[in-house]
């Protein structure tokens, strides 16, 4: 994911930043309360320990930036499902539909992506400051990408092969 503009400071990645993680900390809230809803119990104890580890770096970079002119960004530039107010009928039909699986897949893309912006800043930066903020900032994105890839793993795909009802590929008599 890179920019449509470079990022030049540390302010403007600080921006991007909590953008990213404000989200990330919103969506997976919201999938822990839905994964309780259907009795998932693991796959709500993931969200909720990854809505914990947003959250925790959601007010470290509040705390960083205390007293720094951080750009404003607009809000639906970091929207993981739709870019309207999460009191829309899409979002609501998203989030009554989602299974675990397809909650843990959009996990796992919107961590990528993030690692991917930071990667990018982190490649592309001549600042020294600029450079070691968006190295740590990809690092915390990998760990959240192994915590969410690990639990994909264990969770079942709800797709329908229709074309192997019972496993094996369906052949055609010819």
């Amino acid at each position: 994911m890179a920019p449509a503009r470079s990022i030049r400071s540390p302010e403007e990645l600080y921006a991007h930043a909590i953008a990213i993680e404000r989200e990330a900390a919103e969506r997976y809230s919201e999938f822990a309360e839905r994964m309780s809803g259907l009795g998932n119990d693991a796959a709500a104890r993931v969200f909720s320990t990854l809505a914990g580890f947003e959250a925790e770096h959601l007010e470290t970079l509040k705390r960083r930036t205390d007293g720094i002119a951080v750009p404003e960004l607009w809000p639906a530039e970091y929207k993981w499902l739709d870019t309207g107010a999460p009191e829309t009928a899409a979002h609501d039909l998203v989030f009554r539909l989602i299974t675990p699986y397809q909650a843990l897949a959009i996990a796992l893309d919107a961590e990528k992506r993030a690692q991917q912006f930071f990667e990018y800043v982190f490649r592309t930066s001549c600042d020294p400051a600029l450079h070691a903020l968006a190295q740590e900032m990809a690092a915390e994105e990998s760990e959240h990408i192994a915590i969410v890839s690990e639990e994909l793993a264990r969770t079942p795909d709800p797709t329908v092969n229709w074309n192997s009802p019972y496993g094996e590929e369906a052949t055609v008599a010819g």
